[in-house]
């Protein structure tokens, strides 16, 4: 596990936090939607960077 895994898998979850504290604000779907899609992208960039795979 190198050190930017690490970080694009704390900022995938950070965004999930976001995402949850957006959808309790009732904040426009769009937002919630991008945000989801940011979070998801860098839960799997982190994921897939590990050297769990060879």
């Amino acid at each position: 596990m190198n050190g930017l895994s690490t970080v694009l898998i704390v900022l995938g979850l950070f965004l999930i936090g976001g995402v949850i504290s957006f959808a309790k604000q009732q904040m426009p779907k769009g937002l919630i939607v991008l945000l989801s899609a940011g979070a998801a992208m860098c839960l799997a960039a982190g994921v897939l960077r590990l050297d769990v795979w060879s």
